[in-house]
């Protein structure tokens, strides 16, 4: 069992990562812009679900070996940043959906959007979770520091620290996702600024996508 001193620490140093606004926290907040509380929590949890697989991939030993490659970092990053760019686009797209009405409807009607299936939500945060090579570097290289070889199975211990990494974000993340989305009420008092809002959160998003692609590794 790890001591609770060693959990204090990690969860010290987890809060302090994840508290800090980063690609998570950025891409939470476009979707909060772009559609609102639902979406942006349920991106929440599916960006969570994501942080847990890279703990397990870990803890089965497979996530030392694509940190440590540089051809799978590249991959990855192209492919949730490629990602992440298409679901920027989108959402200038389809910045003006829902607001065909005329300035004086109830600015609910102007928050609103067809509710999409949660299927596709969760789906698509956690694929920007999952192919996020930053989060599972961080995770290969931070989990195991604080693995106690006499405290039991190292997978075991780190399923647990991912699990508590994973807590943290979800309410760190939750807390980003509220005061985004409630500052969107306010833009939906007026149906072109919460247009711009839109789009803002698309280009947020697909600008994210862009630094991740570009971004290098670091040593």
């Amino acid at each position: 069992m790890i001591s609770w001193g060693t959990l204090a620490a990690f969860s010290a140093l987890a809060f302090v990562i994840i508290v800090i606004p980063g690609p998570s926290v950025l891409f939470i907040v476009g979707r909060a812009l772009q559609h609102g509380r639902r979406d942006a929590l349920l991106s929440v949890v599916g960006n969570t679900g994501g942080e847990l697989v890279h703990a397990a991939l870990v803890a089965a030993g497979i996530g030392a070996v694509i940190a440590a490659s540089a051809t799978a970092f590249v991959v990855l990053k192209l492919v949730g940043g490629g990602y992440l760019v298409y679901l920027g686009v989108q959402a200038v797209r389809h910045r003006r959906d829902g607001l065909e009405f005329a300035d004086g409807a109830a600015a609910d009607a102007a928050v609103a959007l067809p509710d999409r299936p949660l299927r596709r939500v969760l789906g698509e945060s956690f694929t920007v979770g999952v192919t996020n090579p930053k989060t599972l570097v961080f995770v290969a290289a931070v989990l195991p520091q604080f693995v106690d070889p006499a405290a039991g199975p190292a997978w075991a211990q780190i399923l647990l620290l991912g699990l508590l990494f994973a807590v943290i974000a979800l309410i760190s993340d939750g807390a980003y996702a509220l005061a985004a989305s409630g500052a969107r009420t306010w833009f939906a008092r007026s149906p072109r600024r919460l247009e711009r809002m839109r789009a803002a959160g698309g280009v947020m998003i697909g600008s994210l996508g862009v630094v991740l692609m570009a971004s290098r590794r670091v040593a």
